[in-house]
């Protein structure tokens, strides 16, 4: 683990260079133009970088030793805070695939656009959450069927 943090650290300060610190994207620049794909990689790398972070810190925590509380009730409350804990890393797990994925997509000159429509995605929605991959439109078309798809 601490190869893949290192490297994405160098990955991280790479995209940063490549990108003013005051730089947001805007719709009066070309859309997926090289400076909005550098800013996106950059915002992508550091969001990965602090999951991995969090999860080192969890992993710390866990290799400290089991839990040690004499009373009943605050051990419980103890491994209920554990469980939730865990299961927030395995969905930070899940979600550094969904990065890898992204950033994956900029380098083969995808990302932005909709995979369901082609049309652009838009800065907005990308900003708010940097590993979507279709239209608000599409992904509420999408959702949709999904809930027939579950009623039915």
């Amino acid at each position: 683990m601490a190869t893949s943090a290192s490297n994405v650290s160098e990955k991280l300060k790479q995209a940063k260079a490549a990108v003013d610190k005051d730089y947001v994207p805007s719709d009066d620049e070309e859309y997926m133009g090289e400076r909005q794909l550098d800013y996106f990689r950059m915002l992508l790398l550091d969001w990965k970088k602090s999951i991995h972070d969090a999860a080192g810190q969890t992993l710390q925590s866990l290799q400290d030793g089991p839990i040690r509380e004499p009373d009943l009730n605050d051990r419980a409350s103890s491994e209920t805070d554990w469980g939730i804990e865990l299961r927030t890393r395995d969905r930070q797990r899940k979600l550094i695939s969904k990065i890898d994925s992204a950033l994956r997509r900029i380098d083969a000159g995808e990302y932005g656009w909709c995979e369901v429509t082609g049309d652009p995605i838009g800065l907005r929605r990308l900003i708010a959450r940097p590993v979507a991959t279709m239209t608000v439109e599409a992904q509420e078309a999408h959702e949709r069927r999904e809930k027939i798809s579950r009623d039915n």
